[in-house]
């Protein structure tokens, strides 16, 4: 059969598995994975036990750093940490600058946190700003989603940029540097287009029905602004360092090879055997998760057995999202043993970066039409690199490296975000806004930031294409 006809097979079951179905995530790309294998060329005896190695090749690869995010994420909201780093933005730039407070501080908490939790935590601020200014409500609440949506799509360790930087085998500091880079500036730029909704829909302030507001932590029982973001930016900072110790000591392979005849192991080599220890994403997560967790016991002072809960509950959590990020990887190695490489192959061209930024619009494209279609931007992510992974694209080929086409994939998965997503719902809830006004003010604010991100990780792959 041919591989293109394979390819689309397997996304019209998945669609269909989901869209109509309303099957879980989990279940429909495993389904989906089998029916690909299948029809794939291969030893019949072995197509339905690959599905289950490439199930595990994809769990052992990202299944502890979610699982340790989803850990950190947890005690980072319960401690009171990231109550400490959204005041401290907004004590900062003060009330004038409210908003871009809101969109610094999703921002930073929505790296190692998920979108949901990060707006739950955010919402109480955005109405109590309101209710000191009466104006400016819609731009508050869509400055929470400027921020949040954009690191969430585009950062590791969330789960969606985790699975693209494992399919297309890109270094996870080179994915955070990259990601970082273009969602800034695109977080910055989509803060004017809140402001255009806002003076067109500046809504007030509604009331939740039949529920009253938490009131807010007393300063006193926060922790202090360092050990609140240590968490956050030490992963990061950890994982980069590897990243630039093992570029140094490619520079200096030669060099090092020539020291290491004599027995002498220089000092950039011995560096470089430090951060690949602390930087190894598993590491860096642990000792992140590990701070949190001494956070949430300094501060709330938890038992042993009460923190042993909080973590028993983060990891319900993440274990869902981990079965749905290793399927997904099922699904990608499946479309790999379709032979969809080789007939890509034969038509690719010279390595042109013209070509290259074609790809990058297919990638966005495809990405866009399954978010529209599937509702999770995840499991969007997800199908899109898998399919895109499956062609075995090099960076010579495509003209540039492939760490923009998972950042145009992940600027896709913000597009067409409307009621089939859970996202979209959050936002109505909390906000206490109808789905119209939903439709109004999310679905248009996060087509913007795809946008956004895709215009600036084309611009930035063509001023460094990292070839």
């Amino acid at each position: 059969m041919s591989p293109v006809l394979i390819l689309v097979i397997g996304v019209a079951a998945l669609l269909s598995l989901i869209v109509v179905l309303r099957l879980n995530a989990f279940i429909a790309l495993i389904i989906t994975a089998i029916l690909v294998s299948l029809l794939s060329p291969g030893e019949t005896a072995e197509k339905v036990s690959r599905v289950a190695a490439g199930f595990g090749q994809v769990m052992g690869s990202i299944g502890i750093v979610i699982a340790l995010a989803a850990v950190m994420g947890k005690c980072l909201s319960d401690s009171g940490a990231a109550d400490r780093i959204i005041r401290s933005f907004s004590n900062a730039l003060g009330e004038k600058k409210a908003a871009w407070a809101l969109m610094g501080s999703g921002f930073i908490l929505s790296i190692p946190v998920f979108f949901d939790t990060v707006f739950y935590l955010l919402i109480p601020l955005a109405r109590s700003m309101w209710r000191r200014t009466q104006k400016n409500y819609m731009l508050y609440i869509l400055a929470i989603v400027a921020g949040a949506g954009i690191t969430h799509t585009l950062i590791p360790p969330t789960p969606g940029p985790l699975f693209m930087a494992s399919q297309f085998n890109i270094d996870l500091g080179l994915m955070i540097g990259i990601g970082l880079l273009v969602s800034i500036p695109a977080a910055v730029v989509t803060m004017y287009v809140c402001r255009i909704i806002n003076k067109y829909r500046d809504l007030p302030m509604r009331p939740y029905s039949g529920e009253t507001e938490p009131e807010p932590l007393s300063d006193e029982h926060l922790p202090p602004l360092w050990l609140a973001v240590l968490p956050v930016i030490l992963p990061v900072v950890l994982i980069s360092m590897n990243t630039v110790a093992k570029a140094i000591v490619s520079a200096q392979a030669a060099a090092i090879a020539e020291a290491a005849a004599s027995n002498v192991i220089p000092f950039s080599k011995k560096i470089a055997n430090i951060t690949a220890i602390l930087g190894d994403p598993n590491m860096a997560l642990l000792i992140s998760a590990l701070i949190a967790m001494y956070v949430l016991v300094r501060q709330r002072k938890l038992t042993l057995k009460e923190l042993g809960d909080v973590v028993h509950k983060s990891l319900m959590v993440g274990g869902g999202m981990i079965l749905i990020t290793a399927g997904g990887g099922a699904f990608g190695k499946m479309l790999q043993y379709t032979g969809i490489q080789q007939t890509i192959e034969n038509w690719i061209g010279s390595g042109s970066q013209a070509f290259g930024i074609t790809i990058l619009l297919m990638g966005f494209a495809v990405s866009s039409l399954m978010k529209i279609s599937l509702g999770s931007g995840t499991v969007a992510m997800m199908t899109a690199s898998s399919m895109f992974a499956a062609m075995g694209l090099t960076k010579e080929q495509l003209g540039l490296n492939p760490v923009y086409l998972a950042m145009a994939i992940g600027s896709g998965s913000l597009v067409g975000d409307w009621m089939n997503n859970g996202g979209f719902w959050v936002f109505a809830r909390m906000s206490v806004l109808t789905e119209t006004e939903c439709l109004k003010s999310w679905t248009i604010l996060t087509a913007a930031l795809g946008i956004t991100g895709l215009g600036f990780t084309i611009l930035f792959a063509a001023i460094l294409p990292m070839v």
